[in-house]
């Protein structure tokens, strides 16, 4: 498990790169949304919450890794006043059978839930695992899903980012949220 987080730490980067182009809309610097402003530790409670939401609607028995939201900064603006969250975890079905129909469920509840799907597909890996990508403009974040049933136990990647938060006034980043 300790292999797989320290692997998640470091497709962090990669999946931020890859998820601030999406369709989240309003104040935008660098294509990513404002997201408003909160502490890092109440916006790292959004994230935990949206991340149990979205493994709500996968509604096939399983287990998700036990990774904790982090915290980076925004590009090009202040470290100290400006942030994002990020929540890597992951979801590994009972049955392996199960992967399928997690993936389908999620494609087909997360509309339903307020995401929009903005990409869907195989993916350029080696692989060409199922990917999908949604956006929910509300909670001002990015979702990027992964199935990935050819390598290691079958199982769903998922990688949430949110827009661009501004600390309140005389606080600063916290970059160890409790």
């Amino acid at each position: 498990m300790q292999t797989r987080t320290r692997a998640a730490a470091y497709a962090v980067p990669l999946a931020l790169a890859i998820l601030t182009g999406c369709g989240m809309s309003d104040d935008k610097s660098d294509g990513v949304p404002s997201a408003g402003t909160s502490t890092t530790r109440d916006a790292s409670v959004a994230m935990q919450k949206t991340s149990s939401g979205i493994y709500d609607l996968i509604g096939v028995k399983g287990k998700a890794s036990e990774n904790r939201p982090g915290v980076t900064g925004c590009a090009g603006k202040d470290e100290k006043r400006y942030f994002r969250i990020y929540h890597p975890w992951s979801f590994t079905p009972a049955s392996a059978g199960d992967l399928d129909e997690a993936m389908a469920r999620l494609k087909r509840e997360l509309p339903r839930h307020g995401w929009k799907i903005v990409g869907y597909g195989p993916n350029n890996s080696k692989n060409r695992s199922l990917t999908l990508t949604a956006d929910n403009d509300e909670r001002k974040a990015s979702v990027k899903i992964i199935k990935m049933s050819k390598s290691g136990p079958p199982m769903l990647s998922l990688d949430l980012v949110s827009g661009c938060y501004q600390v309140p006034d005389g606080e600063e980043v916290d970059l160890y949220p409790s």
